[in-house]
């Protein structure tokens, strides 16, 4: 065409060469350039000929994707325009140019006409008019903003209706300019419905909770005030409909001579990701929950086993152990409280591990619980659990032995050394099934199965106004009896031969018939536990492969503490003040023996004589018994 042009100078050609609009004539398919108007060399600074050997490409270098965009779009509309092109002049200087392209169909071919203003040019012109209407009109300065919004909804129409993100445009009084077809769908504002009014009333005007935004807040007018760009991923807008929709957005200024006139605001829904986060954070908090409660479990249960002296099995063949098997699987597939009363040291908590393992909660753990053993200031903290900052030393939230045996099996052993004032709350948590942390409002359920071991006369304890009546009753719907050992004698050579084989002593002793004989005829005031700790004593003082057998003579103050321990009708002897002051003394030595000296807690002297420790030490040392002297002895 070109050489057509110079050999026939029709006027169409005659036109090309003297438009006062620097113009180009342009080959997209082959990426070039067909021919250049003379006004169009002196734009760009080439001569005629060179500019026909330069490539489209190669005259807008870098720029690349945004050529192919507008030469896409003259394609697809037979007429587009741009700003965001900038061609290198010959000396290498980018040119601030404004495109117009038009489709010129020449047969088979699809030539395009580039018509070219300087921009610089055109802004020099308009300083000069416009410094004009702002010296008589205000309403020219409206008019320039409005253009500039114009010029930014006409430059990047292709990429506003591409994107997926939403993008509009707001003034300097905060009012819509444009709405792309993103935010169209995502708000289900049409964009007609939007454009002129002030956005921020329409769908930013309150937070998540419902409460008021106050438009003075809002960053996205913030970004024309102070002319800073804002980013925020944490809020919400909303929609037509009146549901809100979570989003993250941009609010960018933008700029005229220096001047921020408005703002454009570049938005996503992020409410997927906000829901998947929540989830991940409530499946995260559940994961922590179940962890701490884990590592507590574990900690309960490395802790048992280290404090666990009876066998994991009740041994016996007596007609008194088949009694109790039988009520263990009686009561074992059921719900039903236990109550286990008993000496101490005859194995409640076997029995209770039996109902436990035989139960359908064996696959939970059975928390225990020695109720003799846990100070009156922290028993509802030890039950319950705490907050942190409940009281002093509550640095961290602890969770309680009902709420780790949730599912499981809760061993109250001592049952009778809880507080009055909290057996009122214990009963609650047996009734209603719920409880309060210490320091905490919330209400928490739990599944829990309640043993209770006793070696206390609850009855009595009721009747003296130390034990509730209703909890009593609540515990002990299924009574179950531990016999002492004295009352199960042919179980005591199995029991002692059981302990010589334990993995505590890995013994390869074996226990003589005299041995068993004479372990027979002891009446065994400790029960199993004594037998346990005698037993271990015979395994150390064992000479040539012997057993040593260490127990009080027959007649000796253990035996008399066996007879009164018996049930007889028999009017006990009348005796002088010294005579009972050296049977006290006779007594309390035979506990020390028979606990090896242990004064205080579990299996200790005070608990077998039935007293309190404080008392049994003020006597003690009113007959002058030492503990460390008589354990030595």
């Amino acid at each position: 065409m070109a050489e057509r042009l110079t050999r026939e100078p029709d006027i169409r050609a005659i036109a090309f060469d003297y438009a006062i609009e620097p113009s180009l004539l342009l080959d997209p398919h082959a990426d070039a350039i067909i021919d250049a108007n003379p006004a169009a060399c002196t734009l760009l600074g080439y001569d005629r000929m060179t500019l026909r050997e330069i490539k489209i490409s190669a005259l807008h270098a870098g720029q690349l994707p945004a050529l192919i965009v507008f030469t896409q779009a003259v394609l697809a509309k037979g007429s587009y325009w741009t700003r965001t092109l900038t061609p290198r002049h010959a000396t290498g200087q980018p040119l601030q140019l404004e495109y117009a392209g038009a489709l010129l169909p020449q047969g088979e071919r699809t030539l395009i006409v580039l018509t070219m203003s300087n921009l610089e040019e055109r802004r020099r012109r308009h300083v000069d008019a416009d410094a004009d209407d702002y010296m008589h009109d205000g309403l020219k300065a409206w008019q320039r903003v409005e253009r500039v919004f114009q010029d930014i909804e006409r430059e990047n129409q292709l990429i506003l209706r591409a994107a997926g993100e939403g993008i509009y445009g707001v003034n300097a009084e905060g009012k819509a300019t444009f709405v792309n077809p993103a935010a169209e769908r995502m708000l289900g504002w049409t964009a007609e419905e939007l454009v002129g009014r002030e956005i921020h009333a329409i769908m930013h005007h309150s937070h998540a909770d419902g409460s008021h935004y106050p438009d003075h807040d809002c960053p996205i007018y913030a970004a024309f005030r102070d002319g800073a760009i804002h980013n925020v991923d944490n809020e919400v807008f909303w929609r037509k409909d009146g549901t809100p929709v979570w989003v993250e957005y941009t609010s960018t200024p933008i700029r005229d001579r220096h001047m921020v006139v408005g703002a454009v605001i570049v938005f996503r829904d992020v409410s997927q990701r906000r829901e998947a986060d929540e989830k991940l954070h409530a499946a995260l908090t559940e994961v922590d929950r179940l962890r701490e409660r884990l590592e507590l479990e574990n900690a309960y249960l490395q802790e048992e086993i280290r404090i666990e002296t009876n066998p994991r099995g009740i041994i016996g063949q007596s007609a008194a152990i088949q009694k109790t098997l039988r009520q263990v699987k009686l009561v074992a597939p059921t719900t039903a409280a236990v109550l286990i009363t008993g000496e101490s040291g005859t194995g409640k908590e076997l029995i209770a591990r039996a109902i436990h393992e035989a139960s359908g909660r064996r696959d939970r753990p059975l928390i225990r619980v020695n109720c003799a053993a846990i100070p009156r200031e922290l028993f509802e903290s030890e039950f319950f659990g705490h907050v942190r900052g409940a009281f002093t030393g509550a640095v961290r939230d602890r969770i309680g032995r009902f709420e780790l045996a949730n599912g499981g099996t809760l061993f109250l052993d001592e049952v009778g050394e809880i507080p009055l004032e909290l057996q009122g709350k214990l009963l609650r948590v047996l009734q209603e099934g719920n409880f309060e942390r210490v320091g905490e409002e919330r209400t928490r359920e739990v599944d829990v199965r309640v043993i209770a071991a006793t070696n206390r006369n609850l009855k009595q304890e009721v009747a003296r106004g130390r034990f509730r009546e209703d909890l009593y009753f609540r515990l002990n719907v299924f009574p179950v009896e531990s016999v002492p050992l004295r009352d199960r004698r042919e179980d005591i050579p199995l029991l002692a031969q059981h302990f010589l084989l334990s993995e505590k002593l890995k013994s390869d002793l074996r226990l003589s018939e005299g041995d068993a004989r004479r372990l027979s005829r002891y009446d065994w005031p400790g029960n199993v536990r004594e037998l346990q700790n005698v037993i271990e004593r015979a395994v150390i003082l064992a000479q040539n492969g012997r057993l040593r057998i260490d127990l009080p003579d027959a007649a000796g103050p253990q035996t008399a503490s066996g007879i009164g321990r018996s049930k007889t009708d028999a009017r006990p002897a009348v005796m002088t003040s010294s005579e009972l002051r050296d049977h006290e003394r006779s007594n309390i030595l035979a506990a020390l023996q028979a606990t090896s000296g242990k004064v205080f807690g579990p299996g200790g002297a005070a608990e077998l004589l039935d007293i309190k420790p404080t008392t049994l030490a003020s006597r003690m040392k009113a007959l002058g018994i030492e503990a460390t002297r008589e354990r030595a002895g």
